[in-house]
């Protein structure tokens, strides 16, 4: 790629980069450059060989031509052009009492559009506006809101410093600037003194905020204290033009350290080396916590799955002792299943539980909170070695299994059977009384 050039359309506008052409030009010539708008006026304000940060190479276009005398006529003309339209936009805003105030107006060099700038506290509903404007120059346009930034910039002022302001000057685009600048940068916090013509921060602010970034970053923390090999003393301030900080002594002395200096001395937080100290021994003793119960169950896992289902069984046998009435066999319970002190069945057994439901005996009134479980049939005994083949499992352990399955629904009247029926309940005997 060859020359680059920059070019402005308006004299504190935006650079705008192009590539030049096979022609000779030089900075201050007029130019006449193609856009996505058309035909563009503009004038060479800077050469360079590379393509600028801000800039793609793929969108440098090359310059079209010089420009010719007709060209300077026609821009003569566009600026009357400019002038008429802003001062008809100024009456028919004052005459439909619309809320806005009329900036700037430009007109493309080409006539294809006119774009008239304003600020406005809210959204305005300029549309009858626009169509008073269509109407008295039969071309495209637009109505762009901007703000009190950009009004600045295109207006001029004088700011604080007494020059001119930065925006008009030489500024192109805006970077963020926040209160917390101002307060890094030890400036008293009066709107008058770190505000700007506009009303907004003093852009001024973020030119030198990466140096003051980098020199807190190098400084202790203001208003910690801190021991060093000179006793324990207190950041009250720093001064980067100095590069030295101020510090309080033990004896209430305040004295100014250079940074160079204060690393020399060896300075550490009293109360971040006992967090310190104490996050480590926590990890420590959270480890060796791990390894104790990790060695404490794998030395007693086999003794206490044969313990546990030796106690679980005599758990069982004895709750269900206490559960089934005398005279029943195991048999008959599995398939008579089991009644509350009301009458309810709470699980079934097989198909013909409703035969064999009216035969079954009533349960005990001490025994009713808690279901009794259906005995299971033993099992045959399998052959000698099937018993040697067949892999040795683990006894499971049946203290930790309830009994049985708890009733979900808390009405006794409704609840539901191994088969999804329901049992209506059943009223008690009364002695005869209905």
């Amino acid at each position: 790629m060859g020359l680059i050039l920059g070019i402005k359309f308006r004299e504190y506008g935006q650079i705008y980069y192009f590539e030049k052409s096979d022609f000779e030009v030089a900075i201050g010539d007029r130019v006449i450059v193609k856009t996505d708008q058309g035909q563009g006026l503009g004038t060479i304000v800077s050469e360079r060989d590379d393509v600028p940060e801000e800039a793609e190479a793929e969108e440098i276009k090359p310059v079209h031509r010089l420009a010719t005398s007709e060209d300077l006529e026609r821009d003569q003309e566009n600026e009357l052009l400019a002038r008429e339209a802003r001062q008809f936009c100024v009456d028919c805003i004052r005459s439909r009492d619309l809320d806005m105030k009329l900036v700037d107006v430009e007109v493309y060099f080409d006539r294809s559009k006119i774009v008239f700038y304003f600020t406005a506290p809210a959204r305005i509903d300029f549309r009858e506006l626009v169509k008073d404007l269509v109407k008295n120059y039969r071309t495209r346009i637009e109505l762009r809101q901007i703000g009190v930034r950009h009004e600045t910039q295109m207006i001029g002022a004088v700011g604080n410093c007494g020059m001119v302001c930065c925006c008009r000057q030489f500024l192109r685009t805006f970077a963020p600037v926040t209160i917390k600048m101002a307060k890094e940068q030890n400036l008293f916090l009066n709107p008058a003194k770190i505000s700007g013509i506009c009303g907004r921060l003093l852009c001024c602010l973020s030119y030198e905020q990466e140096n003051y970034e980098e020199f807190y970053r190098a400084c202790p923390k203001l208003g910690k204290k801190y021991q060093t090999v000179d006793g324990p003393v207190k950041v009250l301030r720093a001064n980067m033009f100095r590069n030295s900080i101020a510090v309080l002594t033990e004896t209430n002395e305040e004295k100014e350290i250079p940074l160079e200096d204060w690393e020399q001395l060896k300075p550490s937080r009293p109360d971040q080396a006992k967090q310190d100290a104490a996050r480590a021994a926590a990890k420590r003793a959270a480890r060796e916590a791990e390894l104790a119960a990790e060695e404490a169950s794998e030395a007693g896992t086999d003794d206490m799955t044969d313990a546990g289902a030796e106690e679980g069984a005599d758990a069982v046998s004895a709750e269900a002792a206490a559960i089934i009435p005398e005279g029943v066999a195991p048999e008959e319970l599995a398939a008579v299943g089991t009644e509350s002190e009301n009458g309810a069945v709470i699980e079934s057994g097989p198909e013909d539980v409703e035969n064999v439901q009216g035969t079954a005996p009533a349960v005990e009134a001490g025994n009713t909170a808690e279901a009794a479980p259906a005995a299971e049939p033993q099992a045959p005994a399998a052959p000698a070695q099937d018993a040697a083949a067949a892999p040795e499992k683990p006894a499971k352990d049946t203290r930790l299994a309830p009994l049985r399955k708890p009733v979900k629904s808390a009405d006794p009247s409704a609840r539901k059977t191994s088969r999804g029926r329901r049992k209506r309940k059943r009223r008690p005997s009364s002695g005869g009384e209905d």
